[in-house]
């Protein structure tokens, strides 16, 4: 999973693109994006796009409202009861504690019972706030229906009380940081993530035209170990999958290196030379890296 397309769940026009756009993966959106008296009316337009849509191979995911509102038990209820069995994924906001974990999985077990359910759905977690951030280790170790961690750079900056002219973005503050300012939250969610064999997502970047700092971000999440970013708009796509594939260049190097280490190894060495510099197995296990991202023809 590169690209998470986010739709709102109140405008079925717009999920059916999104179904039909070239992300990995969908995610049908009940919380932020959907006002407050329109979210109990929403459920029904994310149970009729999961039962009525062709999303192809991509990832069907849907957002619940936080565990701090009145909203999630009913959303988890309304649309796995009528959809949980075309449902991948439930993405939980503002993770604060593995019990927000826990209590979504139980949920989940108890409605997959009661309707017979045999696919277990996944969870997601966004790290979005001081709290996330403080039990990253604990989170990522809740439940065994966890598949990711999400960093969330709108709300974890609202929560830090760091000043940020908008979701994701590059701005003067940033240039007053002597660093990168997300860099402790963001190596804390891929260290978590790869420790207990989660996927690790960088989160949105909300102004969609400004195209270079959108690329900048994505080069930056990549080079920080994560596997993907979420994308606010189509147009965002074809630069996360150009940016978290591995070129052709990459893939190539990536073989010649890990073939080296071989021929060395069955040479009775532990090292060996390519282009000018001493390669081991660590050398081979990065490499090997390069070449798992480049399976299914993921490579630009």
């Amino acid at each position: 999973m590169r690209s998470m397309l986010f739709v709102p769940a109140g405008n079925p026009a717009v999920i059916a693109k999104a179904a039909a756009s070239a992300a990995d993966a969908v995610c049908i959106d009940l919380e932020d994006s959907v006002p407050t008296e329109q979210k109990a009316a929403s459920r029904p337009n994310v149970v009729n796009a999961l039962t009525t849509l062709d999303f192809g191979g991509k990832r069907r995911i849907f957002r619940v409202n936080g565990l701090d509102t009145s909203y999630t038990y009913r959303d988890l209820v309304d649309v796995v009861e009528a959809a949980g069995d075309h449902l991948d994924l439930v993405m939980i906001p503002k993770v604060g504690s593995p019990h927000d974990v826990r209590f979504v999985d139980r949920l989940l077990t108890q409605i997959e019972m009661d309707r017979g359910l045999t696919r277990r759905i996944g969870i997601e977690a966004q790290i979005e706030t001081a709290a996330g951030f403080v039990w990253l280790r604990e989170i990522a170790q809740a439940s065994p229906r966890l598949e990711s961690l999400i960093f969330g750079p709108g709300d974890y900056a609202a929560s830090m009380r760091m000043p940020s002219s908008g979701i994701g973005a590059h701005d003067a503050n940033d240039e007053d940081y002597p660093g990168h300012r997300w860099h402790a939250v963001m190596h804390g969610v891929v260290a978590a993530a790869r420790a207990n064999g989660l996927r690790a997502m960088d989160g949105p970047y909300a102004a969609y035209t400004d195209t270079a700092g959108f690329a900048r971000s994505c080069r930056i999440a990549r080079a920080m170990g994560f596997d993907g970013k979420q994308c606010i708009h189509p147009s965002q796509i074809s630069t996360v999958h150009m940016v978290f594939s591995p070129t052709a260049e990459e893939i190539a190097h990536a073989q010649r290196v890990v073939d080296a280490c071989e021929r060395a190894a069955a040479e009775g060495k532990g090292a060996a030379r390519l282009d000018g510099a001493m390669i081991d197995e660590a050398s081979a296990r990065m490499a090997r890296v390069v070449l798992d991202q480049s399976r299914g023809g993921k490579e630009r």
